[in-house]
C-alpha cells in the first residue's frame, strides 16, 4: 500500500504542479497560443498509452508493466526539466504522459487484484485523501518553486519521489507470474490513438488557428471517423481486443464511463486555467494562487473521504453521482461569474462546490467501473476508466485552452487605445504576471478585462457540458459490490 500510494501520489503531483507554473513558462520560452499543449500534450499521450498499460498488465503481468512505466515517466520528467523552447517542453511532456498513463491504471489495477470492491471503498478513500493532497500541494509546491527557484525544478522535483516510488514497489509488491501467448491489440491501439488526437486537434484548432469549415479540420473530423470506425471493426476480431466493446454493455460501466469523462474535463481545465484568473487578475503570486485552489482541494477532499466510508457501510453508491454531478455543475455555473472585482473569498466558496462535486464522484466512478467485470479484466476496466477521465481531460484543455486565448484576443481588439501597444494575440504571448504590471494602466485594465471574459467562457462551456453528466448518473443502477454480504454466493463466486 505504501509503494502505490507514492506512486498514486508522484501521478497525481506533476498532473497539477505545472499549472501555477504556466503563466512564468509562457513568458519565459514565449507562445502563450501553445499554452494549452504543454498540458494537452501530456494528458493525450496519457490517454494513448493507457489502454495499452492496462492490457500489458492482464496479459504479462502488472508489477512488470508497473515498473516499467515508473522509469519512463522519470525519463521523460528529467528531459521536461532541460527543456529551451516550447517544442521542446511539450515533446517531453508527451513522453512523460506516455508513462503516466501506466502509473494511475497500475495502481488501480492492482488494488483491484488485491481488495474486494467492499472493502476497496476503505481503500479509494485514502487514496482520495493522497490526490486531495496531491491536488492541494501540486498547485502550491509549483507555484513556491517558481517563485523562489526556477520553473525547471517543478519536473525535478519527481526524480527522487519517483527514484523511491521505484525501490518501494520493486521490493514490497508481489504478485503471481503471468504470462499470455495472445497477441497485444496494437492496430486497436493506433486506431484509438489516432481518432483521439484527431479530435483533440479538431478543438484546439478549430475556429482558432484554422476556421470550422476550413479542409485542416473537415480532413481531421474525416480522419478521426474512420479511426473510430476501424477501432471498432478491430476490436470486434481481434483476440485480446485493446478495449473489449462488450463491456459497454453493462450499463452501470457506461454511465460511470460517461461521468468520467465530464469530471476529467471539469477538473482539468479547473486546474489549468483558474491560476491564470488569480495571478493575471487578482493579483496572486504563483504561491499564492496554489494556496488560492486549496478551497477547491479540500471540499474533494472531505467529500471523497467521507462518500467512501458511506458506500463502505452500506454497499449503496447510486445517490451519489446524482448529487456529485448536480453540485459539480453549479460549482461551474458559480465559477463563470467571476469578474475583474470579484473577491477571493467569492472565488473560494465557488472553489469549494467545484471540488466537492468532484469529491462525490472521483472514486466512485472507478469503484463501479470495476465492480462491472470479472477480475481477469480488471486491468481492462482500470484503464478504461482512466482513459475516459484523461481524455476528457485532453478534450476540456484543448476545448477552454481555444477559448479562452481567443476571448483574450478578441478582448484586446476591441479596445481601441491599444491600437499602438501590439493589441493582437502576440501581445500576449510573452506576458508574466510581473511583466503585465509594467504596462500601462488602461493596458492592465484590458488585459484583465480580456481574461475575465475567457475564463466566464470557459466555465459557463463546463457548466453545460456538466447537463451529460448529470444526465448519464440518472440511468445508475445500485447493484451489490462484490465482498458485501449480500454479494459473496453470488458475484464474487462468478468472479473467482
Amino acid at each position: 500500500m505504501i509503494g502505490l500510494v507514492i506512486t498514486m501520489l508522484l501521478a497525481m503531483l506533476d498532473n497539477l504542479i505545472v499549472g501555477t507554473a504556466m503563466p512564468t513558462i509562457v513568458g519565459d520560452l514565449g507562445g502563450a497560443n501553445h499554452l494549452s499543449w504543454v498540458v494537452t500534450s501530456y494528458t493525450l499521450a496519457t490517454a494513448a498509452a493507457t489502454p495499452i498499460w492496462g492490457k500489458l498488465g492482464d496479459l504479462y503481468g502488472r508489477k512488470g508493466t508497473f515498473l516499467t512505466s515508473i522509469v519512463i515517466f522519470l525519463v521523460g520528467s528529467a528531459l521536461s526539466g532541460l527543456s529551451q523552447n516550447m517544442t521542446e517542453l511539450i515533446a517531453f511532456r508527451a513522453l512523460q504522459g506516455l508513462g503516466a498513463g501506466g502509473l494511475m491504471v497500475g495502481v488501480m489495477s492492482i488494488m483491484g487484484a488485491l481488495v474486494s470492491p467492499r472493502e476497496r471503498a476503505k481503500y479509494q478513500g485514502m487514496f482520495a485523501a493522497v490526490m486531495a493532497l496531491a491536488t492541494v500541494g501540486g498547485p502550491l509546491l509549483g507555484g513556491f518553486i517558481t517563485d523562489h527557484f526556477s520553473w525547471h525544478w517543478i519536473f525535478y522535483i519527481n526524480l527522487p519521489l519517483g527514484l523511491i516510488a521505484l525501490a518501494v514497489v520493486t521490493v514490497t509488491l508481489h504478485l503471481p507470474k503471468v504470462r499470455s501467448t495472445a497477441k497485444v491489440d496494437y492496430l486497436g491501439a493506433a486506431l484509438l490513438t489516432t481518432g483521439i488526437t484527431s479530435l483533440v486537434l479538431i478543438t484546439t484548432w478549430g475556429g482558432g488557428q484554422y476556421a470550422w469549415g476550413s479542409k485542416h479540420i473537415i480532413g481531421l473530423g474525416v480522419l478521426a471517423v474512420a479511426a473510430l470506425i476501424g477501432f471498432c471493426y478491430t476490436e470486434q476480431r481481434a483476440e485480446e481486443p485493446m478495449l473489449p466493446l462488450g463491456l459497454f454493455k453493462n450499463v452501470n460501466f457506461s454511465m460511470v464511463s460517461i461521468i468520467g469523462f465530464i469530471v476529467g474535463f471539469l477538473m482539468f481545465g479547473a486546474v489549468a486555467f483558474l491560476p491564470q484568473y488569480q495571478q493575471y487578475v487578482q493579483g496572486a503570486s504563483a504561491t499564492n494562487s496554489g494556496l488560492l485552489l486549496m478551497p477547491m482541494m479540500f471540499g474533494m477532499l472531505v467529500v471523497s473521504l467521507v462518500v467512501g466510508q458511506i458506500v463502505s457501510k452500506t454497499g449503496k453508491y447510486r445517490i451519489f453521482p446524482l448529487i456529485g454531478t448536480t453540485v459539480m455543475g453549479g460549482g461551474a455555473l458559480l465559477l463563470s461569474t467571476l469578474g475583474t472585482d470579484t473577491t477571493r473569498f467569492t472565488s473560494s466558496c465557488y472553489m469549494v462546490a467545484l471540488g466537492a462535486g468532484m469529491g462525490f464522484l472521483m472514486q466512485i466512478t472507478m469503484l463501479v467501473a470495476q465492480n462491472s467485470v470479472e477480475l481477469k479484466d480488471m486491468g481492462v476496466a482500470s484503464s478504461t476508466a482512466t482513459l475516459f477521465r484523461t481524455i476528457g481531460g485532453s478534450f476540456g484543455v484543448a476545448l477552454f485552452g481555444s477559448l479562452y486565448t481567443n476571448r483574450i484576443t478578441a478582448g484586446l481588439k476591441q479596445v481601441p487605445q491599444l491600437a499602438g501597444h501590439a493589441s493582437d494575440a502576440s501581445a500576449a504571448n510573452a506576458l508574466t504576471p510581473a511583466t503585465l504590471k509594467s504596462k500601462p494602466e488602461f493596458f492592465q485594465n484590458a488585459f484583465h478585462h480580456a481574461v475575465a471574459s475567457g475564463i466566464h467562457s470557459v466555465f459557463l462551456c463546463a457548466a453545460v457540458i456538466t447537463v451529460i453528466a448529470i444526465a448519464a448518473a440518472v440511468f445508475l443502477r445500485d447493484i451489490p459490490l462484490r465482498g458485501g454480504p449480500k454479494s459473496e454466493s453470488s458475484l464474487e463466486a462468478a468472479a473467482i
